[in-house]
């Protein structure tokens, strides 16, 4: 019988769902929606103690096993040997962490990452074809932000032609843990400043000043807030639910302080010097956080969708802590795929798994 495409000789998926970077926030808050949800994940780390401690917290019955790798690098062969059906990766970093792990995953293994940047986001997109070709399915922006607009711009263009332009607006309400802000986060915030503006206009990623797009608005519950552009991965989400030649993103997690704003051209040339880069990074990763609860009741995904008519949609995704939605997207999305519900190639989450994949990670859509 002749070879189906995506079918090798190689053996048989284990079934188990990895997440890497298991000892984090972010990581340990995917394993234990995992556990809830009645899986028992792997959970994957440099350090054995704290991933035996990670694993502890998951109560004696959850059935977890753990995973010791140093490096990407490491955390790719064993991914190659032991073959899991799903990697989740919550390392951070995902410009230079995602690659060697997704080819390891390659023929026939998942893949699902929390990135929000542009670069990663882009580069993982660069592998649709071969990922498709060897019956993988790749997932990247399984969080809050890229999910959480993206589902709303996606549900506004369900039955419609493209439209001529996109707004988003990512508004996270995040409640703080005590403890070290962490290398993934530190290096999120530096790279959003050393990347700059960004917006797609007339179909193609162009340069704007970051920090120029300022928007104030009431969301639904009546607080007032204020988001500013930044090139970030639900601008990517918003482009790829829409097919929209004009897309504007923004956010809360860049500064609206005017003061601040007029800086942030300058820190950004600096921050593209790569050794001030790992030096700021690794800095603020050490910076002390005290614990404080989320600002705001809500968090909030907006799009506002223009047709070249002048027809115009608003929509809004209600959720509660940012970060509890995250988990519960990215393990949402790690079960469809074990489950073969994902579709080879390389995606965003709500094209590859719809719009309610938002409802199911705890939001819920509210019409503008």
């Amino acid at each position: 019988m002749a070879q189906r495409s995506g079918e090798t000789d190689s053996p048989a998926r284990t079934g188990e769902i990895w997440v890497l970077g298991a000892t984090g926030r972010t990581g340990r808050a995917v394993a234990a929606r995992l556990v809830a949800d009645g899986v028992a994940p792997v959970l994957v780390g440099r350090d054995a103690g704290r991933l035996r401690r990670a694993a502890e917290q998951l109560g004696p019955g959850s059935g977890v096993r753990t995973v010791v790798a140093a490096t990407p690098e490491a955390t790719a062969d064993e991914v190659a040997r032991q073959r899991p059906a799903v990697v989740v990766n919550t390392i951070g970093d995902y410009a230079r962490t995602a690659l060697p792990v997704v080819r390891a995953c390659l023929p026939g293994g998942h893949y699902v990452d929390l990135a929000s940047d542009l670069g990663a986001m882009e580069q993982l997109a660069a592998l649709h074809d071969e990922a498709e070709s060897a019956g993988s399915t790749l997932v990247t922006g399984a969080g809050f932000g890229v999910l959480g607009t993206e589902a709303v711009v996606a549900r506004l263009c369900a039955g419609r032609p493209v439209p001529a332009r996109v707004r988003v607006d990512a508004l996270a309400s995040v409640a703080v843990e005590a403890g070290r802000l962490g290398e993934a986060l530190a290096a999120s915030m530096v790279d959003v400043a050393a990347t700059g503006g960004r917006r797609y206009a007339g179909g193609r990623l162009v340069r704007t000043r970051l920090g120029a797009d300022v928007y104030r608005f009431t969301l639904p519950d009546g607080v007032a807030v204020t988001s500013v552009g930044a090139p970030s991965g639900e601008l990517y989400g918003a482009r790829t639910a829409s097919g929209a030649p004009d897309v504007v993103a923004t956010s809360m997690l860049v500064p609206a302080a005017p003061a601040v704003r007029a800086l942030l051209p300058v820190a950004g040339a600096l921050l593209r010097v790569p050794a001030l880069r790992r030096l700021v990074v690794s800095r603020l990763a050490r910076v002390e956080l005290p614990a404080s609860p989320r600002p705001r009741e809500h968090t909030w995904g907006h799009a506002v969708v223009t047709w070249a008519d002048g027809t115009e949609r608003e929509g809004w995704l209600r959720a509660g802590e940012a970060m509890d939605f995250t988990a519960a997207a990215a393990a949402t999305v790690a079960q469809r795929l074990a489950r073969g519900e994902g579709k080879p190639g390389a995606w965003t989450p709500a094209t590859v798994l719809g719009p309610d994949l938002a409802v199911e990670a705890g939001g819920t859509f509210v019409d503008g």
